[in-house]
């Protein structure tokens, strides 16, 4: 297999070793090259599992708009690792496919919930450089899902961030799981449909 990171994969050893690839296989059917290129900075990558179990264990905001929220990210921000993942993890946890696929699309969407769509312009606007947050859609979204879930909502955006500007700057890609388990490709902007 090609890689297009921007540096090489380490050879993941050791006994922590073994045991991630083997929870990477049982989880994706392989060990992703992102593994690879982080393995080179244990305790990086340890932080980031770590952090993402905690994370995972929130439960104020609801699962499916944090999923889309997340995609929405990685959409804007271009991660292609983030989308394939995150439609791949909707597919298996049993989010709506049919939505998750229009994530990439939403504004242009009639899937979406208005609801949904104030979580995705949230996702959107948290992640412009600088931040394009309104004080009118902070309000509708307090609103909507109250004080503690918008919180969440608000921690688990900027968490999707950290994860897809670290996967682009390290040139990590989208790793087929999606496509491996017969998901249709997700929809871009203007119609056109781009495989994860």
């Amino acid at each position: 297999m090609t890689s297009n990171t921007r540096i090489p994969q380490a050879e993941i050893t050791g006994l922590y070793g073994a045991v991630l690839k083997r929870f990477s296989r049982k989880k994706f059917g392989e060990v992703p090259e992102a593994l690879g290129v982080l393995w080179h900075h244990p305790q990086v990558l340890k932080f980031g599992f770590s952090l993402s179990q905690k994370a995972a264990k929130w439960n104020e905001c609801d699962k499916d708009l944090k999923s889309y929220a997340h995609m929405a990210v990685a959409s804007l921000i271009g991660c292609s690792f983030c989308l394939d993942l995150g439609y791949f993890m909707a597919h298996n946890e049993g989010l709506d496919a049919a939505k998750a696929r229009e994530v990439p699309r939403w504004r242009e969407s009639d899937v979406f919930t208005p609801r949904e769509r104030d979580v995705l312009e949230y996702a959107e606007a948290m992640s412009q450089t600088p931040p394009a947050v309104t004080d009118e859609l902070s309000a509708r979204l307090l609103k909507q899902l109250g004080v503690p879930a918008l919180v969440e909502l608000t921690a688990w955006i900027a968490l999707a961030n950290q994860a897809a500007r670290t996967n682009v700057a390290l040139g990590i890609e989208a790793a087929g799981f999606a496509t491996s388990c017969g998901l249709a490709p997700l929809t871009q902007p203007g119609g056109a449909a781009s495989r994860a």
